[in-house]
Protein backbone atom coordinates (compact mmCIF):
# COMPACT_ATOMS: atom_id res chain seq x y z
CA UNK A 1 0.00 0.00 0.00
CA UNK A 2 1.73 3.20 -1.36
CA UNK A 3 2.12 5.74 1.65
CA UNK A 4 0.44 9.41 2.12
CA UNK A 5 3.74 11.12 0.66
CA UNK A 6 3.72 8.76 -2.27
CA UNK A 7 0.04 9.33 -3.46
CA UNK A 8 0.28 13.13 -3.09
CA UNK A 9 3.39 12.92 -5.05
CA UNK A 10 1.27 11.18 -8.42
CA UNK A 11 -0.99 13.88 -7.86
CA UNK A 12 1.19 16.51 -8.43
CA UNK A 13 0.81 18.49 -11.62
CA UNK A 14 1.51 21.84 -13.12
CA UNK A 15 -1.51 23.58 -11.34
CA UNK A 16 0.16 22.61 -8.03
CA UNK A 17 3.10 24.03 -9.21
CA UNK A 18 1.32 27.35 -10.23
CA UNK A 19 0.17 27.51 -6.81
CA UNK A 20 3.64 27.17 -5.15
CA UNK A 21 4.88 30.65 -4.93
CA UNK A 22 7.91 30.10 -2.96
CA UNK A 23 9.15 26.87 -5.35
CA UNK A 24 8.79 29.13 -8.74
CA UNK A 25 10.92 32.10 -6.68
CA UNK A 26 13.52 29.07 -5.79
CA UNK A 27 13.30 27.49 -9.21
CA UNK A 28 13.55 31.20 -10.91
CA UNK A 29 17.09 32.02 -8.54
CA UNK A 30 18.26 28.70 -9.62
CA UNK A 31 18.24 29.23 -13.28
CA UNK A 32 19.34 33.19 -12.94
CA UNK A 33 22.35 31.83 -11.30
CA UNK A 34 23.14 29.03 -14.06
CA UNK A 35 22.82 31.92 -16.84
CA UNK A 36 25.72 34.16 -15.03
CA UNK A 37 27.30 31.01 -14.61
CA UNK A 38 27.11 30.30 -18.72
CA UNK A 39 27.78 34.05 -19.28
CA UNK A 40 31.34 33.76 -17.19
CA UNK A 41 32.41 30.86 -19.27
CA UNK A 42 32.67 33.17 -22.21
CA UNK A 43 35.02 36.07 -20.46
CA UNK A 44 38.45 35.25 -21.40
CA UNK A 45 41.72 35.34 -19.51
CA UNK A 46 43.55 38.97 -19.93
CA UNK A 47 46.58 38.77 -21.96
CA UNK A 48 45.85 35.67 -24.12
CA UNK A 49 46.16 35.16 -28.13
CA UNK A 50 42.58 33.26 -28.62
CA UNK A 51 43.20 31.90 -32.01
CA UNK A 52 46.81 31.21 -30.45
CA UNK A 53 45.34 29.31 -27.55
CA UNK A 54 42.86 27.62 -29.81
CA UNK A 55 44.84 26.04 -32.40
CA UNK A 56 46.86 25.21 -29.16
CA UNK A 57 44.03 23.14 -27.57
CA UNK A 58 42.92 21.41 -30.88
CA UNK A 59 45.84 19.55 -30.85
CA UNK A 60 44.61 18.36 -27.10
CA UNK A 61 41.20 18.28 -27.60
CA UNK A 62 41.15 14.42 -27.74
CA UNK A 63 43.18 13.95 -24.55
CA UNK A 64 42.76 14.56 -20.93
CA UNK A 65 41.85 18.72 -21.84
CA UNK A 66 38.59 17.12 -23.45
CA UNK A 67 37.11 15.94 -20.54
CA UNK A 68 38.31 19.17 -18.62
CA UNK A 69 36.69 21.28 -20.98
CA UNK A 70 33.41 19.14 -20.61
CA UNK A 71 33.08 19.56 -17.06
CA UNK A 72 33.61 23.38 -17.45
CA UNK A 73 31.06 24.27 -19.83
CA UNK A 74 33.64 25.00 -22.98
CA UNK A 75 35.67 27.21 -20.61
CA UNK A 76 39.06 25.39 -21.40
CA UNK A 77 38.72 25.57 -24.78
CA UNK A 78 37.97 29.13 -24.36
CA UNK A 79 40.66 29.49 -21.34
CA UNK A 80 37.34 31.70 -19.87
CA UNK A 81 37.72 33.02 -15.91
CA UNK A 82 35.77 29.83 -15.29
CA UNK A 83 38.71 27.47 -16.53
CA UNK A 84 39.21 25.64 -13.54
CA UNK A 85 35.53 24.80 -12.48
CA UNK A 86 34.92 23.34 -9.38
CA UNK A 87 37.39 20.79 -9.47
CA UNK A 88 40.04 22.16 -6.88
CA UNK A 89 36.99 22.39 -4.94
CA UNK A 90 35.97 18.57 -4.95
CA UNK A 91 39.18 18.17 -4.61
CA UNK A 92 39.29 19.74 -1.32
CA UNK A 93 36.38 17.80 -0.27
CA UNK A 94 37.77 14.77 -1.12
CA UNK A 95 41.06 15.66 0.95
CA UNK A 96 38.73 17.20 3.98
CA UNK A 97 36.43 14.21 3.75
CA UNK A 98 39.40 11.02 3.53
CA UNK A 99 41.25 13.28 6.41
CA UNK A 100 38.39 13.35 8.51
CA UNK A 101 37.96 9.57 8.99
CA UNK A 102 41.42 9.30 10.56
CA UNK A 103 41.72 12.34 12.69
CA UNK A 104 39.77 12.60 15.48
CA UNK A 105 39.78 16.18 15.44
CA UNK A 106 37.87 16.73 12.90
CA UNK A 107 35.71 13.48 13.51
CA UNK A 108 34.49 15.64 16.48
CA UNK A 109 33.46 18.41 14.12
CA UNK A 110 31.87 16.47 12.25
CA UNK A 111 29.65 15.11 15.28
CA UNK A 112 28.98 18.89 16.57
CA UNK A 113 26.18 19.54 13.95
CA UNK A 114 25.56 22.49 12.22
CA UNK A 115 28.80 24.63 13.69
CA UNK A 116 31.16 21.59 13.08
CA UNK A 117 29.52 21.57 9.74
CA UNK A 118 30.49 25.40 8.97
CA UNK A 119 33.67 24.95 10.66
CA UNK A 120 34.72 21.94 8.07
CA UNK A 121 33.33 23.42 5.01
CA UNK A 122 35.67 26.68 6.17
CA UNK A 123 38.46 24.22 5.84
CA UNK A 124 37.46 22.42 2.59
CA UNK A 125 37.44 26.59 1.18
CA UNK A 126 40.92 27.12 2.45
CA UNK A 127 42.04 23.91 1.16
CA UNK A 128 40.54 24.83 -2.30
CA UNK A 129 41.98 27.93 -2.47
CA UNK A 130 45.62 26.32 -2.07
CA UNK A 131 44.78 23.73 -5.16
CA UNK A 132 43.65 26.82 -7.19
CA UNK A 133 46.64 28.38 -6.78
CA UNK A 134 48.80 25.30 -7.50
CA UNK A 135 46.52 24.43 -10.45
CA UNK A 136 45.97 27.95 -12.01
CA UNK A 137 49.88 29.03 -11.80
CA UNK A 138 50.40 25.37 -13.18
CA UNK A 139 48.76 26.56 -16.08
CA UNK A 140 50.02 29.88 -16.21
CA UNK A 141 53.20 28.69 -16.74
CA UNK A 142 52.14 25.69 -19.30
CA UNK A 143 50.47 29.12 -21.00
CA UNK A 144 53.76 30.66 -21.44
CA UNK A 145 55.44 27.46 -23.19
CA UNK A 146 53.21 27.21 -25.67
CA UNK A 147 54.47 29.68 -28.49
CA UNK A 148 52.42 32.68 -29.41
CA UNK A 149 49.59 32.01 -27.22
CA UNK A 150 51.03 34.85 -24.24
CA UNK A 151 51.09 37.91 -25.57
CA UNK A 152 53.44 39.40 -22.48
CA UNK A 153 54.93 36.53 -20.86
CA UNK A 154 56.37 37.30 -17.04
CA UNK A 155 55.70 37.48 -13.80
CA UNK A 156 52.68 39.81 -13.76
CA UNK A 157 51.15 37.78 -16.71
CA UNK A 158 51.40 34.64 -14.23
CA UNK A 159 49.91 36.71 -11.07
CA UNK A 160 47.04 37.75 -13.00
CA UNK A 161 46.32 34.72 -14.35
CA UNK A 162 46.19 33.02 -10.62
CA UNK A 163 43.97 36.05 -9.07
CA UNK A 164 41.57 35.54 -12.33
CA UNK A 165 41.32 31.87 -12.08
CA UNK A 166 41.06 31.50 -8.11
CA UNK A 167 38.66 34.14 -8.15
CA UNK A 168 36.28 32.99 -10.48
CA UNK A 169 36.58 29.16 -8.58
CA UNK A 170 35.80 30.98 -5.60
CA UNK A 171 33.01 32.64 -7.27
CA UNK A 172 31.57 29.35 -8.59
CA UNK A 173 31.42 28.15 -4.93
CA UNK A 174 29.95 30.83 -3.86
CA UNK A 175 26.79 30.66 -6.54
CA UNK A 176 26.67 26.72 -5.52
CA UNK A 177 26.28 27.68 -1.83
CA UNK A 178 23.59 30.18 -3.12
CA UNK A 179 21.49 27.50 -5.32
CA UNK A 180 21.58 25.16 -2.63
CA UNK A 181 20.28 27.54 0.48
CA UNK A 182 18.13 29.64 -2.21
CA UNK A 183 17.52 27.50 -4.92
CA UNK A 184 16.51 23.59 -5.90
CA UNK A 185 18.91 21.18 -5.42
CA UNK A 186 22.24 20.90 -5.24
CA UNK A 187 24.38 23.86 -6.33
CA UNK A 188 27.95 22.13 -6.89
CA UNK A 189 26.24 19.19 -8.98
CA UNK A 190 23.89 21.88 -11.19
CA UNK A 191 26.69 24.07 -11.71
CA UNK A 192 28.79 20.80 -13.40
CA UNK A 193 24.88 19.33 -14.70
CA UNK A 194 24.66 23.32 -16.82
CA UNK A 195 28.31 22.85 -17.80
CA UNK A 196 27.81 19.59 -19.65
CA UNK A 197 24.30 20.68 -21.10
CA UNK A 198 25.80 23.37 -22.94
CA UNK A 199 27.83 21.35 -24.69
CA UNK A 200 24.80 18.46 -26.26
CA UNK A 201 24.14 21.07 -29.09
CA UNK A 202 27.32 21.43 -30.70
CA UNK A 203 28.48 17.49 -29.65
CA UNK A 204 25.07 16.23 -31.82
CA UNK A 205 25.68 18.42 -34.65
CA UNK A 206 29.35 17.57 -34.86
CA UNK A 207 28.15 13.59 -34.02
CA UNK A 208 25.98 13.97 -37.09
CA UNK A 209 28.61 16.06 -39.49
CA UNK A 210 30.71 12.92 -38.75
CA UNK A 211 28.45 10.71 -40.25
CA UNK A 212 27.81 12.59 -42.77
CA UNK A 213 31.57 13.21 -44.35
CA UNK A 214 31.51 9.73 -43.82
CA UNK A 215 34.47 9.57 -40.89
CA UNK A 216 31.48 7.88 -38.99
CA UNK A 217 29.63 5.35 -40.65
CA UNK A 218 25.77 5.46 -39.97
CA UNK A 219 25.35 2.21 -38.47
CA UNK A 220 28.24 3.41 -36.12
CA UNK A 221 25.76 6.49 -35.52
CA UNK A 222 22.52 4.31 -35.00
CA UNK A 223 24.58 2.07 -32.73
CA UNK A 224 26.19 5.45 -30.65
CA UNK A 225 22.25 6.56 -30.04
CA UNK A 226 20.81 3.32 -28.80
CA UNK A 227 23.75 3.01 -26.68
CA UNK A 228 23.32 6.13 -25.05
CA UNK A 229 19.27 5.39 -24.09
CA UNK A 230 20.10 2.09 -23.40
CA UNK A 231 22.85 3.68 -20.86
CA UNK A 232 19.97 6.52 -19.32
CA UNK A 233 17.29 3.61 -18.78
CA UNK A 234 20.24 1.47 -16.74
CA UNK A 235 21.14 4.79 -14.87
CA UNK A 236 17.66 5.20 -14.04
CA UNK A 237 17.24 1.91 -12.90
CA UNK A 238 19.90 1.32 -11.19
CA UNK A 239 19.61 5.15 -9.01
CA UNK A 240 15.98 4.10 -8.37
CA UNK A 241 16.71 0.49 -7.01
CA UNK A 242 16.49 -0.38 -3.45
CA UNK A 243 17.27 -3.42 -0.93
CA UNK A 244 14.30 -3.30 1.29
CA UNK A 245 15.18 -4.96 4.80
CA UNK A 246 11.75 -5.53 6.48
CA UNK A 247 11.12 -4.00 9.77
CA UNK A 248 8.39 -5.10 12.54
CA UNK A 249 7.23 -3.03 15.52
CA UNK A 250 5.92 -5.41 18.37
CA UNK A 251 2.50 -4.99 19.84
CA UNK A 252 2.64 -1.58 22.39
CA UNK A 253 0.55 0.01 24.91
CA UNK A 254 0.17 3.28 25.65
CA UNK A 255 -1.66 4.32 28.09
CA UNK A 256 -5.48 2.43 28.27
CA UNK A 257 -4.32 1.49 24.20
CA UNK A 258 -3.43 -0.96 22.72
CA UNK A 259 -1.61 -1.18 19.67
CA UNK A 260 -0.50 -3.39 17.66
CA UNK A 261 2.21 -4.62 15.77
CA UNK A 262 3.05 -3.10 12.38
CA UNK A 263 5.72 -3.73 9.82
CA UNK A 264 7.72 -1.50 7.30
CA UNK A 265 10.85 -1.25 5.65
CA UNK A 266 14.39 0.01 5.51
CA UNK A 267 15.49 0.95 2.20
CA UNK A 268 19.11 0.76 1.22
CA UNK A 269 19.93 2.26 -2.05
CA UNK A 270 21.70 0.22 -4.86
CA UNK A 271 24.01 3.57 -5.44
CA UNK A 272 24.18 5.44 -1.93
CA UNK A 273 26.80 7.29 -3.07
CA UNK A 274 25.07 8.25 -6.31
CA UNK A 275 27.15 10.21 -8.94
CA UNK A 276 30.01 11.29 -5.83
CA UNK A 277 32.42 8.76 -6.92
CA UNK A 278 32.56 9.43 -10.74
CA UNK A 279 33.34 13.26 -10.08
CA UNK A 280 36.00 12.50 -7.61
CA UNK A 281 37.44 10.05 -9.36
CA UNK A 282 37.64 12.48 -12.31
CA UNK A 283 38.58 15.08 -9.56
CA UNK A 284 41.80 13.18 -8.71
CA UNK A 285 42.87 12.77 -12.52
CA UNK A 286 41.97 16.12 -14.11
CA UNK A 287 44.30 17.90 -11.22
CA UNK A 288 47.71 16.44 -11.89
CA UNK A 289 46.90 15.70 -15.31
CA UNK A 290 45.71 19.44 -16.96
CA UNK A 291 48.46 20.45 -15.25
CA UNK A 292 51.40 18.09 -16.69
CA UNK A 293 49.33 18.31 -20.30
CA UNK A 294 49.92 22.07 -20.59
CA UNK A 295 53.36 22.14 -19.79
CA UNK A 296 54.33 19.16 -21.92
CA UNK A 297 53.47 21.48 -24.81
CA UNK A 298 56.68 22.58 -24.86
CA UNK A 299 60.27 21.91 -23.67
CA UNK A 300 59.07 19.79 -20.84
CA UNK A 301 61.01 17.27 -18.89
CA UNK A 302 61.15 13.43 -19.77
CA UNK A 303 59.90 12.13 -17.01
CA UNK A 304 56.66 15.00 -17.32
CA UNK A 305 56.06 13.79 -20.73
CA UNK A 306 55.77 10.42 -19.97
CA UNK A 307 53.38 10.81 -16.98
CA UNK A 308 51.09 13.23 -19.55
CA UNK A 309 51.34 9.85 -22.07
CA UNK A 310 50.31 7.37 -18.96
CA UNK A 311 47.60 9.68 -18.25
CA UNK A 312 46.14 10.29 -21.52
CA UNK A 313 42.25 9.04 -22.27
CA UNK A 314 41.86 5.79 -23.38
CA UNK A 315 45.26 4.56 -21.74
CA UNK A 316 45.50 1.28 -19.86
CA UNK A 317 46.85 3.16 -16.77
CA UNK A 318 44.37 6.02 -16.41
CA UNK A 319 41.63 3.34 -17.21
CA UNK A 320 42.72 1.25 -14.33
CA UNK A 321 42.93 4.17 -11.76
CA UNK A 322 39.70 6.13 -13.22
CA UNK A 323 38.20 2.40 -11.88
CA UNK A 324 40.01 1.92 -8.86
CA UNK A 325 38.93 5.92 -7.27
CA UNK A 326 35.46 5.24 -8.36
CA UNK A 327 35.29 1.79 -6.66
CA UNK A 328 37.20 3.13 -3.67
CA UNK A 329 35.13 6.41 -3.35
CA UNK A 330 32.02 4.48 -3.56
CA UNK A 331 32.36 2.48 -0.18
CA UNK A 332 34.14 5.48 0.88
CA UNK A 333 31.02 7.71 0.72
CA UNK A 334 28.18 5.22 1.25
CA UNK A 335 30.24 4.41 4.94
CA UNK A 336 30.11 8.44 5.58
CA UNK A 337 26.31 8.96 4.44
CA UNK A 338 25.22 5.54 6.15
CA UNK A 339 25.63 4.68 9.58
CA UNK A 340 24.63 0.61 10.53
CA UNK A 341 25.47 1.22 14.38
CA UNK A 342 23.52 4.41 14.09
CA UNK A 343 20.28 2.80 12.10
CA UNK A 344 20.42 0.18 14.39
CA UNK A 345 20.30 2.40 17.22
CA UNK A 346 17.86 3.77 16.24
CA UNK A 347 15.41 0.64 15.55
CA UNK A 348 16.59 -0.45 19.16
CA UNK A 349 15.01 2.62 20.43
CA UNK A 350 11.64 2.84 18.62
CA UNK A 351 11.25 -0.61 19.52
CA UNK A 352 11.81 -2.22 15.97
CA UNK A 353 13.79 -5.48 14.56
CA UNK A 354 14.60 -7.15 11.87
CA UNK A 355 12.98 -10.30 11.94
CA UNK A 356 15.83 -13.28 13.17
CA UNK A 357 17.97 -11.11 13.33
CA UNK A 358 18.78 -9.65 17.76
CA UNK A 359 18.34 -6.31 17.86
CA UNK A 360 21.73 -4.05 18.69
CA UNK A 361 24.99 -4.95 17.76
CA UNK A 362 23.92 -8.34 15.40
CA UNK A 363 21.39 -5.76 13.72
CA UNK A 364 24.31 -3.39 12.83
CA UNK A 365 26.39 -6.51 11.18
CA UNK A 366 23.50 -7.36 9.39
CA UNK A 367 22.91 -4.11 7.77
CA UNK A 368 26.30 -3.63 6.90
CA UNK A 369 26.80 -7.00 5.57
CA UNK A 370 23.80 -6.40 3.08
CA UNK A 371 24.72 -2.56 2.63
CA UNK A 372 28.38 -4.10 1.36
CA UNK A 373 27.17 -6.31 -1.01
CA UNK A 374 24.69 -3.85 -2.61
CA UNK A 375 27.63 -1.43 -2.81
CA UNK A 376 29.77 -3.95 -4.66
CA UNK A 377 26.81 -3.81 -7.68
CA UNK A 378 26.68 -0.41 -6.89
CA UNK A 379 30.35 0.37 -7.93
CA UNK A 380 30.56 -2.06 -10.49
CA UNK A 381 27.76 -0.36 -12.25
CA UNK A 382 29.34 3.37 -11.82
CA UNK A 383 32.59 1.43 -13.21
CA UNK A 384 30.97 -0.03 -16.57
CA UNK A 385 29.13 3.25 -17.23
CA UNK A 386 32.29 5.33 -16.83
CA UNK A 387 34.49 3.57 -18.55
CA UNK A 388 31.88 3.59 -21.84
CA UNK A 389 32.90 6.94 -23.01
CA UNK A 390 36.52 6.07 -22.67
CA UNK A 391 35.77 2.88 -24.78
CA UNK A 392 33.86 4.38 -27.58
CA UNK A 393 36.32 7.11 -27.84
CA UNK A 394 39.05 5.19 -28.91
CA UNK A 395 37.39 2.68 -30.73
CA UNK A 396 34.59 5.29 -32.71
CA UNK A 397 36.83 8.26 -32.21
CA UNK A 398 33.08 10.27 -31.17
CA UNK A 399 32.43 13.40 -28.93
CA UNK A 400 33.00 12.52 -24.83
CA UNK A 401 29.30 14.12 -24.10
CA UNK A 402 27.28 10.96 -25.65
CA UNK A 403 28.86 8.53 -23.17
CA UNK A 404 28.43 7.19 -19.18
CA UNK A 405 30.63 9.63 -17.30
CA UNK A 406 28.29 12.85 -18.42
CA UNK A 407 25.28 10.46 -18.83
CA UNK A 408 25.54 9.59 -15.36
CA UNK A 409 25.79 13.15 -13.89
CA UNK A 410 22.60 14.50 -16.43
CA UNK A 411 20.47 11.85 -15.11
CA UNK A 412 21.50 11.77 -11.72
CA UNK A 413 21.22 15.42 -11.21
CA UNK A 414 17.86 15.58 -12.55
CA UNK A 415 16.76 13.10 -10.54
CA UNK A 416 17.99 14.56 -7.57
CA UNK A 417 16.56 17.88 -8.49
CA UNK A 418 13.34 16.67 -9.26
CA UNK A 419 12.82 14.79 -6.36
CA UNK A 420 13.70 18.30 -4.44
CA UNK A 421 10.92 19.99 -6.37
CA UNK A 422 8.26 17.08 -5.57
CA UNK A 423 9.30 17.79 -2.08
CA UNK A 424 8.53 21.34 -1.81
CA UNK A 425 5.40 20.45 -4.21
CA UNK A 426 4.64 17.60 -1.31
CA UNK A 427 5.22 20.36 1.67
CA UNK A 428 2.61 22.85 0.01
CA UNK A 429 0.20 20.19 -0.28
CA UNK A 430 0.33 19.62 3.62
CA UNK A 431 0.75 22.70 4.41
CA UNK A 432 -2.85 23.79 2.54
CA UNK A 433 -4.52 20.66 4.31
CA UNK A 434 -3.44 21.70 7.27
CA UNK A 435 -5.30 25.35 6.81
CA UNK A 436 -8.02 23.98 5.74
CA UNK A 437 -8.42 21.78 8.61
CA UNK A 438 -7.86 24.80 11.05
CA UNK A 439 -10.54 27.09 9.10
CA UNK A 440 -12.97 23.76 9.26
CA UNK A 441 -12.01 23.86 12.93
CA UNK A 442 -12.94 27.23 13.51
CA UNK A 443 -16.16 27.15 12.15
CA UNK A 444 -17.71 24.43 13.84
CA UNK A 445 -16.95 26.50 16.96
Amino acid sequence: MASAAEQLARNLNFSTLSKAKGLQRRIWFTLGVLLVYRLGTFIPVPGIDPDAFAATFAQSEQGILGMFNMFSGGAVQRMAIFALNLIPYITASIVVQVVATASPRLEALKKEGESGRRKMNQCTRYLAVLFCIVQAYGIAAGLEVSQGVVLNPGWFFRMSTVVTLVGGTMFLMWLGEQITSRGVGNGISLIIFAGIVANLPSTVVQTLELSRTGALPPLAAIFILMLALGVIAAIVFFERAQRRLLIQYPKRQVGNKMFRGDTSHLPLKLNTSGVIPVIFGSSLLLLPATIASFAAQGNAPQWLQVITALLGRGQPLYLVLFACFIIFFAFFYTAIVFSPVETADNLKRSGGFIPGIRPGERTAQHIDYVLTRITVVGAVYLTVVALIPEIMHNQLAVSQFIGGTSLLIVVTVTIDTVSQIQSHLIAQQYEGLVKKSRLGRGKRR
